[in-house]
């Protein structure tokens, strides 16, 4: 022990621990978004950035450490007054970072306390040229107005507003009140306007459903009418068709001998038949003077169906000629 400290006692020991203290005095690392402002005889001479950097011992200081991240502070709440002249209370953050370290320690004695303060007294500028509805419809203008105003103010100091966010804005209680009455009358009257749309819209839509009723009934009526005008034609024809080819039949089937012979039975029974009504119905009967009175009824009959038969043959005899 005794032996180490003669060593450190000797002159190249005293040298060496010198030349120690020296170089930690003289080396100066610089954290990253750091800045040191050094001075020399008291007077400013560089700005050392981050890294490695050597200064003079015994003849440079640091004399001011800055960082250069962006910081955040609170603006405590503060009163101000708008335009028509109602008292609001306000606070905000702001966002802020050096650029010059020269200016920020130069420039002004406490950068941070005279920015809060610039952002107050500004913030109630800015209220004075707005009314009362524009400070919340229109608060990312008003945030705008605050650092544009700010940055134009703090330039000597070094400094950069990056943003500026109102939290909160308290107006007077009575304002409250009258602003939640209105607020309440506008969502009664939204409510009102799109009930009266909905009845609106369902009597529309009633009116097109009952329309839409009466024509397709309409159209309904008009197919069964026809339908059944056509069912009625068809019929007609149906009917006519048939009794035309009953006479056809009748007349083929009279052309022969045995069919003269059924139509005088079918006259002669006719005959007796009429006969009998008339006898049923009068309470005086008339005889015939012969006994051949039905016999004579047949006949006369037969020479009209004869004549008949002539007269149709002569037509398809000229028919035929043409």
């Amino acid at each position: 022990m005794e032996t180490l400290l003669n060593v450190v006692l000797s002159p190249v020991g005293l040298l060496l621990l010198f030349v120690i203290v020296l170089l930690k005095s003289s080396i100066k690392f610089v954290p990253q978004n750091r800045a040191y402002v050094v001075e020399r005889f008291g007077k400013y001479h560089s700005t050392k950035e981050a890294g490695l950097n050597v200064i003079v011992p015994f003849i440079d200081r640091i004399a001011a450490d800055r960082s250069l991240k962006e910081q955040a502070i609170d603006v405590p709440s503060q009163g101000g007054i708008t335009k028509d002249n109602i008292s609001l209370t306000v606070d905000g953050v702001l966002y802020f970072r050096v650029l010059d370290p020269y200016k920020a320690t130069y420039g002004v004695d406490d950068y941070t306390f005279a920015v809060v303060q610039l952002a107050q007294t500004t913030m109630r500028s800015e209220l004075g040229k707005m009314e009362l509805d524009r400070t919340f419809e229109e608060r990312d203008q008003l945030n705008h107005n605050i650092v544009n105003s700010i940055n134009e103010a703090s330039a000597p100091w070094g400094i950069q507003v990056m943003r500026y966010e109102i939290k909160d804005i308290v107006p007077p209680a009575s304002i409250m009140d009258a602003m939640e009455a209105q607020m309440k009358a506008e969502r009664v009257k939204r409510a009102q306007i799109l009930e009266s749309e909905g009845d609106r819209q369902s009597a529309i839509n009633r009116a097109e459903g009952q329309k839409a009723s009466v024509v397709l009934a309409a159209e309904a009526h008009k197919a069964q009418q026809v339908l059944k005008a056509q069912g009625e034609a068809e019929a007609i024809v149906a009917v006519a068709s048939a009794q035309a080819e009953a006479l056809r039949q009748v007349g083929a089937a009279a052309n022969t001998p045995e069919g003269q012979k059924a139509i005088q039975l079918d006259l002669a029974t006719k005959a007796i038949s009429a006969k009998e009504a008339i006898a049923r119905e009068s309470s005086v009967v008339l005889l015939p003077d012969g006994g051949t009175e039905a016999a004579s009824v047949v006949a006369q009959a037969m020479t009209i169906i004869n004549r008949m038969g002539d007269k149709q043959g002569d037509t398809d005899h000229g028919m035929a000629k043409r």
